[in-house]
């Protein structure tokens, strides 16, 4: 791997340029580093009070009535995200989509059983659970790295 610094004051931003001949594990958790240093704080709303988040204390996103909650072990909180903004910005070595309305920390899991349907019930260290779909069961998977072949 190759990597070029460019420090001049003239530049008014910083700007990342990555030139792969393919996306790989490596370079997607460069990727995914970069983006969870852009997002250091969510904004969480309870009534009028604004709470500043961090990413890495969040059990889980899901939508409720319309609106985009983030539940933490001090509570829940509205954002003015919508979950489609939360996945691209969020780092996906640690976030992943369960279904269409929920985002889950991988490092908030505790552990998950199949349920119904081909499904599976995640259960979080709080004591929470939310359901996996069929069409998200393959990307937890090779999330938590569970479809390698046994030897033997």
């Amino acid at each position: 791997m190759k990597i070029s610094l460019d420090i001049d004051q003239e530049h008014e931003q910083t700007k990342v340029i990555i030139q792969c001949k393919e996306l790989d594990d490596s370079i997607q958790e460069i990727v995914d580093y970069l983006k969870g240093k852009e997002t250091e704080f969510i904004i969480g709303r309870v009534g009028e009070m604004q709470h500043i988040l961090k990413p890495k204390n969040i059990h889980y996103f899901h939508t409720e009535n319309e609106k985009v909650i983030a539940v933490t072990s001090e509570g829940s909180f509205v954002l003015k995200e919508k979950l489609y903004e939360l996945e691209k910005m969020l780092p996906s070595t640690r976030f992943v989509r369960l279904s269409k309305s929920v985002i889950a920390n991988l490092h908030e899991m505790s552990r998950f059983e199949p349920s119904f349907n081909g499904t599976l019930c995640v259960h979080f260290k709080s004591g929470a659970k939310e359901y996996v779909t069929r069409h998200y069961v393959k990307n937890i998977k090779e999330s938590l790295k569970m479809n390698r072949r046994k030897d033997g």
